[in-house]
Formats: structure tokens, C-alpha cells, sequence
């Protein structure tokens, strides 16, 4: 599922605002990696002289969440929860509540995809400071995992209301794209891209106005903006996620492969890595899983939680019972659709088609036009004799690429 933590040359105090759960997060481009570095290390030095600046390390901690979220190395996690833990030591000296602290701890937990916690600690960070547009941010991001969209998006309004601007657009943009709203997805989506500056922030606005083409079945169009995205920001490596997705779909799969070589070098993510195996399926080739398998495990060091990834690719490729366990414990933490539809679809590959039918059918009820999602329910409604019509050209081989990242 998408998240909408946005890249940019924007400074630390301004990507609070933006950040949200580390592993959907669509990554940023190489170079900013190298920016972000820079500005730890700067931290670094101030906090060495400066011990007791707690927004200070506030600050380190959110900058390692975002290191995770840039490079996909998950044991910036656990460097953000000290720093973050020094901040809160620290305010709690002072006997003092800051609310930039309770955001980065807040984001930390949505990284980690602990939704419950995120929930909690952004609310007491908006108790704090009602103010706070990246408070309200990571509140919004939260309660979708949750499956509460009415209070994400009450949450994103109140943002609007703060501060309208790319981050509370593309937040806007999912939000209506949840309902089954594409125009009104494709419009926040293009008030994002007007509003945006910075060459990353660009590339972020024109890559998922690529998704939505690519997810209503326009590969041309889809293509086009991969390709505007790279115009704006040439090392935005999502982009060329994209363009492979394009030529998979489009039966280039040799070209498709080379494009995928190119970003898990880059960004060894599971939904990449995923992506490319299938693809090397589609190819006659055989899939190697070995750096999917290891990310796992760093995953899991981190404390990240991530039964949701580990269903869908269990219920594909792998054992259904153990996707059914994985899911299921996925959807007791963390009820949204996607939850739903991982259910629904592991009880299914199971041979359990009646009691996989209540969970895609909540995967779908919200109007979300996921192709994804309508071909699971329509093979389970099928399987008990329903009649049910599965998109034309949706090729299952392929399934990872039509999931949101």
C-alpha cells in the first residue's frame, strides 16, 4: 500500500510533516541520500557540544527514520529509538511535553508498523501542540493502517487546514483514491505537483500520478510520467520501479529484468525484490529469493513487523497455511483493506473460499478500483459458483506489480 512519506530537499523540521511508515514509503533519490548523511552528521557534531538539546536529537531521530526509509536498512530504526529515547529522557527532566519529540516517536512507530502506538503518541503530540501539520500527518498515515479512514481523513483535513501543500495533498490524493475517487485522486495529485518545488518533490508527485495511469490500465500514460519523474530528478529510483512495472506488463521482460537489476541494486526493498522474481517467473526464469529471505530477517531485527508482506508472498509463492497465520495476524493488528484482501486471499489458497469471501468483500467496499483486489474476490466468488467477472487484462503472473508501493 502506498504511504505518503514525500522526498525533497526539505529540512528536517519540514520533513516531519511528510514522513510516514518507513517500509511503504516510496524512497528518495540517491542524492539526497548523500544530503541526509551530510545533515546527520552535522547533527551529530551539534549534539556533541550540545547534550541537553532535545529537539536536537528529536531531530537525529526522525533523520534515521528517514535513512531507513531511503536506503531500505532497517537498523536506522533502532539508531532512531535511542535518539529519540534521548530526547524523551531529556524533555522529561525538564518536565516538559514537546510535541516534536511525541511526532518523531510517532513516526518511529508507523516505521516499525506499530499503527496503535503511532496513533497514541501522534495524538499526544497534537494534545501538545494543535498545530502541528506533522503531527496530524502521522495521525492520518496511522488510522489508514488502522483501517479508520473517516478519522485519517479528518486528520487530513485538519492538515489542510495547517498547512496545504504537497504533503497534505498527496495525503488528500489517497485519500480519495481509497473511495474509488480517481478524478479527485489524479486533481490533489496535480495541485501536489503544481505546489511542488524542490526536483524530488517533483519526481514524488509525477511518479504516482504514473500509478494511478498504471493501475487503471493506461501503461502508455503510466510510462510517461515514470518518465517525467526522471526529467525532474534523474536518480528518483521509484521511477524506474515504474518503468519496469510498464515493461513487464507490456511483455518486455528482458527489459523489464534490466530495470529491476537497476533498483534492487539501489534499493533492495521486498516489494522490489518481489516484483523482480515474478518477473524472472514470467521470463522462464527462476526466481531467487536469498535477498528477500535476508531482508526478512533484518526487517525483524529492526522490530519492524511485517506480516503483510510475508502473506501476500506466502499465499503467491510460497505455504498457504503459514500466508493464512501471517495474515491473520496482520488484520488483528492492523484491519484496513489491504489486511483484508491478504486475508481473504491467503484463505482462499488455502481451499477455504467461503470464509475468504467476507474479507474481500471488505477489501472492496470502500470503492477502491484496485485491480488487485477485484480479481481476488472475483476468483473467490467463482470458486463458490458466484458470477463475477475478473478485469480483462489483468495478468495474476504478475500480481505484486499491481500493488501500490
Amino acid at each position: 500500500m502506498r504511504s505518503l512519506a514525500l522526498a525533497g530537499g526539505l529540512v528536517v523540521a519540514g520533513a516531519l510533516a511528510i514522513t510516514a511508515y518507513a517500509v511503504y514509503a516510496p524512497p528518495e533519490p540517491a542524492t539526497v541520500t548523500t544530503r541526509n548523511v551530510t545533515f546527520t552528521e552535522t547533527l551529530q557534531s551539534r549534539l556533541k557540544r550540545l547534550p541537553g538539546d532535545y529537539r536536537g536529537w528529536a531531530q537525529l531521530g526522525m533523520e534515521y527514520v528517514d535513512q531507513a526509509r531511503v536506503t531500505g536498512d532497517p537498523s536506522y530504526y533502532t539508531k532512531a529509538e535511542g535518539a529519540l529515547a534521548t530526547a524523551a529522557r531529556l524533555t522529561a527532566r525538564l518536565n516538559h511535553t514537546d510535541d516534536t519529540v511525541l511526532t518523531g516517536q510517532a513516526a518511529l512507530a508507523a516505521g516499525r508498523h506499530e499503527f496503535s502506538d503511532a496513533v497514541r503518541l501522534a495524538r499526544q503530540a497534537i494534545g501538545a501542540n494543535p498545530y502541528s501539520a506533522a503531527a496530524h500527518g502521522v495521525l492520518a498515515d496511522a488510522k489508514t493502517q488502522l483501517g479508520d479512514l473517516s478519522g485519517a481523513s479528518k486528520a487530513v483535513d485538519r492538515m489542510m487546514g495547517l498547512r496545504p501543500g504537497v504533503a497534505a495533498f498527496a495525503r488528500a490524493s489517497y485519500a480519495a483514491e481509497l473511495r474509488g475517487d480517481r478524478t479527485g485522486a489524479r486533481k490533489f495529485l496535480e495541485y501536489a505537483q503544481n505546489d511542488a518545488y524542490a526536483p524530488a518533490d517533483i519526481a514524488y508527485t509525477r511518479y504516482y500520478l504514473g500509478e494511478l495511469a498504471l493501475h487503471s490500465g493506461d501503461l502508455a500514460a503510466a510510462g510517461g510520467w515514470y518518465a517525467k519523474a526522471l526529467q525532474a530528478y534523474p536518480a528518483y529510483t521509484p521511477a524506474v520501479a515504474g518503468q519496469a512495472r510498464v515493461a513487464a506488463l507490456s511483455g518486455r521482460t528482458a527489459e523489464a529484468l534490466d530495470l529491476y537489476q537497476r533498483v534492487v541494486e539501489r534499493l533492495p526493498l521486498s516489494q522490489y525484490l518481489i516484483e523482480q522474481g515474478e518477473t524472472r517467473i514470467k521470463a522462464g526464469l527462476k526466481p531467487d529469493w536469498t535477498l528477500l529471505t535476508a531482508q526478512r530477517k533484518l526487517l525483524r531485527a529492526a522490530g519492524v513487523r511485517d506480516d503483510l508482506t510475508w502473506a501476500e508472498f506466502e499465499a503467491d509463492h510460497g505455504d498457504p497455511a503459514t500466508a493464512v497465520r501471517h495474515a491473520r495476524a496482520e488484520y488483528a493488528r492492523n484491519p484496513n483493506l489491504v489486511a483484508a484482501d491478504a486475508l481473504g486471499w491467503a484463505l482462499f489458497k488455502a481451499g477455504k473460499p467461503s470464509e475468504a469471501l467476507p474479507y474481500a468483500k471488505k477489501a472492496t467496499s470502500t470503492g477502491w478500483r484496485n485491480p488487485l483486489l477485484a480479481y481476488h474476490r472475483a476468483r473467490i466468488e467463482r470458486a463458490l459458483g458466484k458470477p463475477a467477472r475478473v478485469a480483462p487484462g489483468f495478468d495474476p503472473s504478475l500480481s505484486a506489480l499491481a500493488r501500490f508501493s
